[in-house]
Formats: C-alpha cells, structure tokens, sequence
C-alpha cells in the first residue's frame, strides 16, 4: 500500500514505533528503511527550526495520534539521515488492521510541493498551560530524580500530580517476579492526601492479548483514556476485574493511563482519575501524562537498581564480616557501619581466629575504596592473612611481610592498611600482645583505671607499594580488665577536623567509658566519635581482657 503512494509515507504502532516505510520516504529522510523501522518516529524525526529534538509536550501529531483521530499541519521540520532539516507538511491518519490492531499512516511532502498541505493548528487542550506544564515536569524531575528510594520516589510522584492534575492516583508495578502489585491508591480530600489501603494489594498477571487500557499500559503498548462503560462489560481478565472494581469504589469518571517504562523493561502503570472535577481528560493531558511516566520510570530504575545493588552488597557483607572466636577471658564485640553514600559494602574489615599454637589473633585492615570492589579485594586480603597466619608460626611482622609480597600478584588489593596482632596469656592475669602496624592508625589500649595510651610501636609502610620493607613488631603487656580497640580512619577522620583531634576525640570518650560493659562501650564510642559529616566506612573491633581487680 505505501509503495503505491507518490510521497513520503510510514507507518506507526501504537508506541510509535516506525513498521513500515516507502521509498519515496527513504529518499526524502536520507535514510534506509533498515534505520528507520523499529525507531521511535517522534525521537528521531521531529524537530524544531533549530533543529532541537521537540518535547513531546509540543508535538502537535501527539495529540491527534493519542486520541485517534486524523490531523494535518504544515510548518513542521524532520530530520535526515545526515542531520539537515527538511521542511515538511503531514497528515495522519488511524488505520484499522483487524484483530483490534491499528496503525497510524504519515504522509509528508516537502513544504512549497503542491500537495502540501495548509496548517491547522492542533487546540491546546488539558489543564495545564504551557509554562504551567514544563514547570511540573522540571519539577518531576528534581524531586524523582534525587531520591534512591522506590517508596519515596512514588510518594513524591503522587504529591506531584495530586492535586493538580487529578482527584485519584493509582500505581501499579511490576514486580521483578513479573507479578503486579496495586502499590498505590491516593485520593484527595480536603486538600489533603489520604490512601485507600483496601484497594491496594496483588493484581492478577499481565495478559498477553487483552485490548483494555491497564492491561495494555502494563504491556507498554499505548496510553488510554478509560471511562466506567470501559470496564461494565463482562471482564476478560482479572486486571479487569480490579478495573471495575476501581471505577466503583473511587467514582472516577474518567481516567488517563500511562505505562511506566524503564530502560529496558515496563515498570507498571500510571493513573490519574477524576471523581470530584468534571473535565474529562483529553489527548493533550495524555502527551503530558506520558512526560510525567517517562521521567518516574527513569526515577523507579535508577531506585530499583540500587536497592539490587543493596541487597547483593548486604548479602555478600554478611557473608565476608566474620563470626568472633570464643576464647575464655576474653570479651570480644566488633562493628561495621557502611559509607553514608556508598553500596553498603567497603573496604573496611577486621578478623579474630584462633591460630595454631592456641593465640588470639586479631586484625583491623582498610582496603581503599567503598564499593563491591573494594569489599571483594577485602575478602582476598583476609583469606591471605588467614591462611599465612595459621600455617606459618611467626611474629606478626613476619606474616604481614609474606602478605605484603602477595598482594599485588595474587589479589586485585591496589593498596591497604593493616594492624595483624597476636593475643596469648601471660604471666598471672596478664595477657602479652604482640603487633605489627602497615600504614592504620595505631590500636587504643584503655586500662580499667581509665588510663589510654595509643600503641605506636611496630609501625611500617602500607601494603601494596611494592617496596617489600622489613617491618618490626611492637610487644606490650594487657592488665586485667583492659580494653584494646582497633578501629579504621573512618571513625576519627572527617572533612571539618584534623586526624590529630580525631584520636584526641578517640582517647577521651574511650577513658570515660573504661567501666562500662563491652557492648555498651562499644556502640558509645561509635555514637560519640564517629563524625557526623564522616563518609567513609567504619570497622571497630573491641576486646577486653580478664577480670577487673576488685576494690579491697
């Protein structure tokens, strides 16, 4: 049928995606009929006289192919295949296909041929006047664009276009289960939002064929505006169902529904009914409507593809933090807090195991970064240590050594802090540590008196630089009820304060807190120290000693 016409034809579905296209259009756009089917008509023809892509808000083939009904206009400009404009007069037209399909044929001639046809311009329609509509969708776009959380980007949805648009809000998403889920159903009411919980909850599955306006905005497949006659037939699925149910309780009037597309997938739905408000919705609110799911389902798969990323960081987290050794007179507690900004995973790390020879040892360690990298380098680095230190019955320095020598040819580690220390029971009640520090800020030892004092010995050059140093050991001796804290940057450095004022910080909440129990001394120091404009990641490992001396 389109070969047989003297100009530029093609035809689109109900997305507006290009199915068919004549020669007379391939020579006219400078593009083949491979580049052209299957592309969105609008996105990659309309222009304005600047030749800037036109928002679909302003396209005035929209309208008239969003409602249905045949169009024409002049004035209008499509781009060719190597980014020069060509001025056009069109007309549309729906065409019925059978099966309850229909396409939509485009005819376009070159502006000035005598075919061309005159502009009739498209009435504006909607609610909203221009200026009022790109105002909301800037506004779409801050508020859903800066918030990680599915939850509270569709809060801030519905508080968007209730009330201005409509009475109703209703979402309904796809779950990645390919379930649906009525996840939202808000009216207005005195100015004031209020969900209707009883409407929400399970939907039946998305059906393959059904032409009724929700299924088929859940396909992706078109924007509708439905009425309750839509749904008073008998239902052929059970979306239907839940439609007529929707329609009666809600007394809506009429409504307007969208699909919500990411990127690569449909979300869900979108719909905005009317109940209280007599205007119908009409084509123009659906192009505004389709800028509004278009931006929320940007919104939703940037949310949803975090909180993936969350859960796998949260899973892989407690799979890599180890479970602390029982060892008797020993307390031992540990924290790990995440980066504020990051994927819930980093780095930071510690490690308590017994070793061969029936010592405690202990480690603190940094890897750089905070990501799933930088966590995965973590468990290599770990595993390394663990393994040197169980098999090799050496000083800490020596083992650290080893590891240091393995890091760059065996890990993905680019570089590392780290604090190994060796806990064994000494003479009496005192306990002998023995420590080697590679570049981490040095262990708190905390004496029940309240006595603090930073370990400094032992100290050498971080892991990963490929310099191999020899590294010495510091030894010391840990009184009964003393505490030993081990802890990464991220609990004393900050943006607002020097490293200096941190460990000055560390010192004198940890001497204040010398009495209370170890758990409790532990999540204190956490609450107090860590700064509050802190983003880094924090690991703490907290071990107490014996049995504090009675009073006489």
């Amino acid at each position: 049928m389109l070969a047989a016409l003297g100009t530029g034809a093609y035809a689109v579905d109900a997305r507006g995606c290009i199915v068919a296209v004549n020669a007379a259009a391939e020579r006219m756009l400078g593009r083949s009929a491979e580049e052209l089917v299957g592309e969105d008509a609008h996105d990659l023809l309309h222009r304005n006289a600047r030749g800037e892509a036109v928002p679909r808000a302003q396209c005035r083939m929209r309208p008239a192919f969003l409602a249905g009904r045949p169009a024409q206009a002049g004035l209008e400009w499509f781009e060719r295949g190597d980014g020069s404009l060509l001025p056009v007069s069109w007309s549309l037209t729906p065409c019925d296909i059978g099966d309850g399909d229909t396409l939509v044929l485009v005819l376009f001639h070159t502006r000035g041929d005598p075919e061309g046809l005159a502009e009739q311009p498209e009435p504006s329609g909607g609610l909203l006047q221009e200026l009022e509509r790109l105002a909301l969708l800037a506004e779409m776009t801050t508020q859903l664009t800066s918030t990680l959380s599915v939850d509270e980007a569709l809060q801030r949805l519905v508080s968007l276009v209730l009330p201005r648009l409509a009475d109703w809000a209703v979402i309904d998403l796809i779950t990645e289960r390919d379930e649906v889920w009525r996840t939202k159903v808000v009216h207005v009411e005195n100015e004031v939002l209020v969900p209707h919980r009883d409407l929400e909850g399970p939907m039946a599955p998305v059906p393959a064929e059904s032409p009724m306006p929700l299924s088929r905005a859940l396909r992706g497949v078109a924007s509708t505006i439905a009425e309750p006659q839509t749904y008073e037939r008998s239902p052929d699925t059970g979306i239907a169902v839940e439609q007529r149910r929707l329609f009666r309780s809600t007394g809506m009037h009429s409504a307007a529904i969208a699909p919500i597309r990411g990127l690569r997938e449909v979300l869900g739905a979108l719909t905005l009914g009317r109940s209280e408000r007599p205007e119908k919705f009409t084509a123009a609110d659906l192009t505004l409507l389709e800028d509004i799911t278009r931006r929320a389902g940007l919104a939703l798969d940037n949310a949803r593809l975090y909180q993936r990323q969350r859960k796998v960081a949260e899973t892989m987290q407690r799979y890599l933090l180890p479970q602390l050794p029982r060892v008797a007179e020993l307390e031992m507690t540990a924290r790990y807090l995440p980066a504020p900004d990051a994927s819930h995973v980093g780095g930071d790390w510690y490690d308590a195991f017994t070793l061969a020879d029936g010592a405690t040892a202990l480690a603190i360690g940094d890897v750089s970064g905070h990501d799933l990298d930088a966590a995965a380098g973590m468990a290599q680095l770990r595993n390394v240590l663990r393994a040197y230190a169980w098999s090799q019955q050496e000083p800490p320095s020596r083992i650290v050594e080893r590891v240091d020598r393995s890091v760059l040819r065996i890990t993905d580690v680019p570089m590392a802090t780290l604090v190994l220390a060796t806990l064994a029971p000494g003479g009496g009640e005192h306990w002998e540590l023995r420590w080697t520090n590679a570049g981490h800020p040095p262990p708190l030892l905390v004496t029940h008196e309240g006595l603090v004092r930073y370990l400094t010995g032992g100290n050498g050059m971080l892991l990963g630089t490929g310099t191999n140093p020899a590294r010495s050991d510091g030894a010391d001796v840990l009184p009964p009820g003393s505490t030993l804290v081990l802890y990464t940057d991220g609990l004393i450095e900050s943006p607002s304060h020097s490293i200096d004022e941190g460990l000055e910080q560390l010192r004198r909440h940890a001497a204040a807190l010398a009495h209370r129990p170890v758990e409790d001394f532990t999540d204190e120091l956490l609450s107090r120290v860590r700064p509050a404009d802190n983003d880094d990641d924090v690991a703490l490992l907290v071990l107490r000693v014996g049995t504090p001396p009675q009073p006489g």
